[in-house]
C-alpha cells in the first residue's frame, strides 16, 4: 500500500494549514508533549529518534534535555517540514539536532537509539504494524519507544464537537471516493489501548504501558481564529475539504453553526480553549 497520497498531503495541504495555525499546534500541543518528554528519564548523551517532528519543537525539546554530548534527530515524511524544523533549531542556537525525510513504514532510520519518542505522528500511518517493527529495529536492546496519541473522539471535544456539527451540514465524502490527498488513517486511529497493545506485542515490544493525559489545549486566540481553526483541520476540515465545491458553498452555514458549538469554550479573556485526552504509551524493545 503505497503513502505517496499521504506525504504528498503532508508536503502542499496540510503544510499550508500547519503553517497558518503554528502558533496553536505548538502551543496547544506543548502541555501533552511536555509532560510525556518529563517522565523519559533522558540522560546526558543519549541518541533520540523524534517521528513526526513537524516544526522540530519537541526535537528541540529533547535536545536541551541530552545535552550537548547527545544528539535528537527529527524525521518526518514531509521534506517542507524538515526544512523548517532545520531552521527553527538554527534560530533557537540547539546544534545538537539532526533532520531528514523518511518513510517511517519503510526506510532506514538509522540508529541505534536509546529511545523513540513521537507526538501525534503514528495515528497518521497507513500499516502502523509495520512502522512499530521498523521503529523497533532502530532501537537499542532495552530501548524504549514512547508515543503520545489522541484517546477516543468523545475525550476530545476540541475535535468531535466541530466533526459533528460539520456532518449536520456538509455532505460525508470518503477518502476512497475522491482523488483528493488525504492525510491518512485520521487522529483518533491509535484511540483503542487492547488494538495498539497487540499490534506492539505481535512487533516484538515488551513493557507495554498506556498512561491518560488530559488537558485543556488552546483552539484559537479568539473564537474567529477557533472556528477558523475548526474549519481547516481534523476531521471537520477534511469533511469540507472533500465536498469541494459544496463545502465551500455551505461554509457561511457552518461557520454560524459552529459559533454556537465553539462559543462553549471562550474564556473571559476571549481566548478559546477546549478539553482534549490522550494515551501515552510506552513499550520497550527487548534486551
Amino acid at each position: 500500500m503505497s503513502n505517496d497520497i499521504i506525504i504528498e498531503a503532508w508536503n502542499t495541504v496540510l503544510f499550508d494549514k500547519y503553517v497558518r495555525f503554528k502558533h496553536l499546534f505548538v502551543e496547544g500541543l506543548a502541555s501533552h508533549s511536555d509532560y510525556a518528554l518529563a517522565r523519559q528519564g533522558f540522560l546526558p548523551g543519549m541518541k533520540v529518534l523524534d517521528i513526526g517532528c513537524g516544526f522540530g519543537d519537541s526535537t528541540i525539546h529533547i535536545a536541551k534535555k541530552i545535552g550537548g554530548t547527545g544528539e535528537a534527530i527529527g524525521v518526518d515524511c514531509a521534506e517542507k517540514f524538515i526544512a523548517a524544523s532545520r531552521e527553527d533549531a538554527a534560530a533557537a542556537g540547539v546544534d545538537n539536532t539532526r533532520f531528514f525525510v523518511a518513510d517511517v513504514g519503510i526506510d532506514d532510520l538509522g540508529g541505534p537509539y536509546d529511545q523513540v519518542f513521537s507526538r501525534f505522528g503514528t495515528m497518521f500511518f497507513n500499516l502502523p504494524g509495520a512502522a512499530f517493527k521498523n521503529v523497533r529495529k532502530s532501537l537499542k536492546p532495552g530501548g524504549k519507544f514512547t508515543q503520545v496519541v489522541w484517546r477516543k473522539r468523545q475525550d476530545n471535544p476540541w475535535l468531535h464537537d466541530a466533526e459533528l456539527c460539520v456532518k449536520t451540514i456538509v455532505p460525508v465524502i470518503s477518502h476512497e471516493e475522491t482523488d483528493a490527498v488525504h492525510c491518512g488513517p485520521g487522529p483518533f486511529s491509535m484511540a483503542g489501548p487492547d488494538m495498539v497493545s497487540d499490534m506492539l506485542r505481535v512487533t516484538g515490544y515488551e513493557g507495554i504501558t498506556f498512561e491518560r493525559f488530559d488537558s485543556d489545549i488552546s483552539i484559537g486566540r479568539n473564537i474567529d481564529e477557533a472556528i477558523e481553526f475548526a474549519m481547516a483541520y481534523g476531521p471537520a476540515g477534511e469533511i469540507i475539504r472533500l465536498a469541494e465545491e459544496e463545502g465551500e458553498r455551505l461554509k457561511p452555514e457552518v461557520m454560524k453553526a459552529l459559533r454556537d458549538v465553539l462559543g462553549n469554550y471562550v474564556r473571559d479573556d476571549g481566548s478559546v480553549w477546549a478539553p482534549s485526552s490522550a494515551w501515552i504509551i510506552s513499550a520497550y524493545n527487548p534486551q
